[in-house]
């Protein structure tokens, strides 16, 4: 298990960047939305789509959720 967050600041794409504790990319902690803990990214990533639609893994520590 591992705790998520997920950015509240959008890219420029509109993805906001579910990240894993400990990512070396994880916004600053007045950036950043506790999605929970989770075995895996994918279910983050759902979780975090209840509050930002356009949500996405991070490339360096959710890679098997990064879509774009």
């Amino acid at each position: 298990m591992a705790y998520y967050y997920v950015n509240k600041n959008a890219q420029s794409n509109g993805d906001h960047e579910v990240h894993k504790s400990g990512c070396s990319h994880m916004p600053d902690t007045e950036n950043r939305h506790y999605v929970g803990d989770y075995s895996n990214c994918s279910d983050a990533v759902k979780k975090a789509k209840q509050t930002y639609k356009q949500s996405d893994g991070c490339y360096y520590c959710c890679n098997a959720c990064h879509t774009s």
